[in-house]
């Protein structure tokens, strides 16, 4: 028995390579999520070197160019009405936009995915239990209950993580649940398990694994969500606090010159625009590719 689970997981393995080969093929092939791909390594890269991209800092104010029109001056997008620059803001927010989502997701991920294992596997009352208090969340409207969770913790970009990772994880429970139930059922768990492997193994070891790839393009769709959820909230001044170089600050700050400075608002948009769009093509080219119902 202890050479058959051996040659089924080996066989596993050279399936899950060769799948892997052919899912990276097929990504290569699929333009939108080239381009979402190129878009997300962009703003990478901008947020890794911020400092040596420009030579002006993000938080220094100068009236005398305040509203300075874009492309007339060494400002490229122009100053904002402090006099800052403008650019050398929205640099600057595209690595706090980045660790937004990233502590975000982490966040989600960790809980979802023990929630949704435990559901899973488990089934009967445990099931039951969860999935029902992961239905009073999924109630509440997202944003609805995002707003709830900072205003009971208070504005910040610290607590609006917080508050969106909290958010998102019935999302993650639900997808890595359905995983479970569709995995746990294969022949070479149920020889695993007449060998008296512990269900922490089983869990963590053998389902777990076989689930990441759902799990991966949630992910990639929630580092998008969570981004524009923290613009959300430091729009409605309960994120992100003056004077950070955040997106949505940026933009909530300076909404009263969309007429007569709309450099100062349309920027800043434009970089949350383009970085969710990244995100949410990258993710749906990752479903095309790793999920078999979406292949031709």
């Amino acid at each position: 028995m202890d050479t058959l689970v051996q040659e089924n997981r080996e066989e596993d393995m050279v399936e899950k390579n060769s799948l892997f080969r052919e899912a990276v093929f097929q990504l290569k092939g699929n333009k939108p999520a080239i381009v979402g791909f190129i878009i997300i390594i962009s703003f990478i890269m901008m947020a890794f070197f911020s400092p040596w991209l420009t030579p002006f800092d993000p938080d220094i104010q100068d009236i005398s160019i305040r509203k300075t029109a874009p492309f007339i001056s060494s400002h490229i997008l122009g100053t904002d009405d402090l006099g800052r620059d403008l650019l050398t803001r929205i640099i600057y927010g595209a690595r706090i936009s980045l660790v937004i989502g990233t502590f975000s997701v982490s966040i989600s991920l960790s809980f979802g995915i023990l929630i949704g294992l435990i559901s899973g596997y488990y089934g009967g009352w445990v099931d039951r239990i969860v999935m029902r208090l992961i239905d009073i969340m999924l109630a509440f409207p997202y944003i609805l209950l995002t707003i709830v969770i900072v205003a009971i913790l208070g504005p910040s970009l610290t607590n609006a993580m917080l508050a969106i990772g909290i958010s998102q994880i019935p999302q993650y429970a639900r997808v890595v649940r359905a995983s479970v139930l569709a995995e746990k059922e294969n022949d070479y768990i149920t020889a695993e398990r007449s060998l008296g492997t512990s269900n922490f193994e089983l869990m963590f070891k053998s389902i777990l694994p076989n689930c990441i790839a759902p799990i991966f393009v949630q992910a990639t769709l929630g580092i998008g969500d969570a981004i524009l959820s923290s613009a959300a909230l430091s729009f409605l001044g309960l994120g992100a606090q003056p004077p950070t170089a955040e997106w949505g600050l940026m933009i909530a700050s300076s909404r009263e010159f969309v007429t007569s400075a709309w450099w100062i608002v349309t920027f800043p948009g434009i970089a949350v625009l383009f970085t969710v769009l990244g995100f949410n093509l990258l993710a749906d080219g990752l479903r095309d590719v790793l999920d078999p119902r979406m292949r031709d």
